[in-house]
C-alpha cells in the first residue's frame, strides 16, 4: 500500500523519507504520519539517530502543499504530533536527527531541515522561503533563521524569497558539509553510524541543555546544569555511562555505552 512516508531501520538508526511525488510536498495527513514516525523514534530506547531525506534527485520537500491547501487542507489546521513535518514542535526530542537535502529544499522544506541538529546537502541543492510571494509568513524560519545564520542574510531570504545554492548555504553556516549527490545518503549513513557509536545520554544532555538555554541566560543555564535541575544531566550524571568513560580510558579500551 502506498504511503508518502518511508523508513528503514538499522540497528540504532532510523531512516525517514519523504516519497510525495512531485515535490514532496506536505499536507495534512503527511504532516501527521511524520509526527507520529518522529514520537516514536523519540520514544523508542533502541533507536538513538534519525535520518529524514526525500526520494528523488530533484526536490527535498517543496514545504506546504498548496494544491491540498486550495482543495480545503487548512493551513492553520491539526498538523499532528510535533507540528508541521513532525519535527519543529515535538517536545523532549533528546536524540540526534541528520537531514540529508537531496535537491530544493523551500519554505515548510527548509523548516524541517532547520529542525534537524546537522544538516548534509547535496552539490544541486537549493534553499529558500518563497513564502513572501504567496502572501504568507514562514513562521517557524523566522523564529529559527535569524539565530543560525547572520540576521542580514535570513531578512534578505524572508523578505525577498531569494534563492541559496549550496555553495552559499554552506558559507553561512545552515549546511554543515556538501557532497557529491551520489554520495548523500552514504554519507548520512557514515554520520549516523559516527554517532550511533557514541553516547547517548551525552547527547540527550547536550540537546536539552542547548535547547533550554536559548532563552535563558549563560549563568542562569549554568546554574541549572551544576545543580543538575535539566533531567538529562541528573540522568547522565546518575548512570552508567557517566562512569564508563573514565574506566574505559584508564583501561586503555573504547568505551561501551549503554544508555543507562
Amino acid at each position: 500500500m502506498y504511503t508518502p512516508i518511508r523508513t528503514r531501520r538499522d540497528s540504532g538508526i532510523l531512516e525517514v523519507v519523504i516519497d510525495r511525488p512531485k515535490a514532496n510536498a506536505i499536507d495534512l495527513a503527511t504532516s501527521r504520519e511524520m509526527g507520529l514516525i518522529f514520537r516514536d523514534f523519540r520514544d523508542d530506547p533502541e533507536l538513538r539517530i534519525a535520518i529524514v531525506t526525500a526520494a528523488g534527485e530533484k526536490f527535498f520537500s517543496a514545504g506546504w502543499d498548496l494544491k491540498a491547501a486550495a482543495a480545503g487542507d487548512a493551513v492553520d489546521g491539526d498538523y499532528g504530533v510535533g507540528g508541521f513535518g513532525g519535527l519543529q514542535e515535538l517536545r523532549d526530542l533528546n536524540k540526534p536527527v541528520i537531514c540529508a537535502v537531496n535537491g530544493i529544499c523551500c519554505g515548510g522544506g527548509l523548516e524541517i531541515a532547520l529542525s534537524a541538529d546537522l544538516i548534509i546537502a547535496a552539490e544541486h541543492a537549493t534553499f529558500a522561503l518563497p513564502e513572501i510571494r504567496s502572501g504568507t509568513v514562514a513562521d517557524a524560519a523566522s523564529i529559527k533563521l535569524p539565530k543560525r545564520i547572520p540576521y542580514h542574510i535570513a531578512m534578505d531570504m524572508l523578505l525577498t524569497g531569494r534563492w541559496l545554492d549550496a555553495t552559499e548555504a554552506h558559507r553561512w553556516g545552515f549546511v554543515n558539509e556538501i557532497v557529491a549527490a551520489d554520495r548523500l545518503m552514504e554519507r548520512a549513513w557514515e554520520l549516523a553510524r559516527l554517532l550511533e557509536s557514541g553516547p547517548p545520554l551525552v547527547y540527550a544532555a547536550i540537546k536539552e541543555i542547548v535547547r533550554e538555554a536559548e532563552g535563558a541566560t549563560f549563568q542562569t543555564a549554568m546554574n541549572k546544569i551544576t545543580k543538575r535541575q535539566f533531567a538529562t544531566v541528573d540522568t547522565l550524571y546518575s548512570s552508567e555511562d557517566h562512569l564508563e568513560g573514565p574506566r574505559a580510558f584508564a583501561e586503555k579500551r573504547p568505551p561501551i555505552w549503554k544508555g543507562k
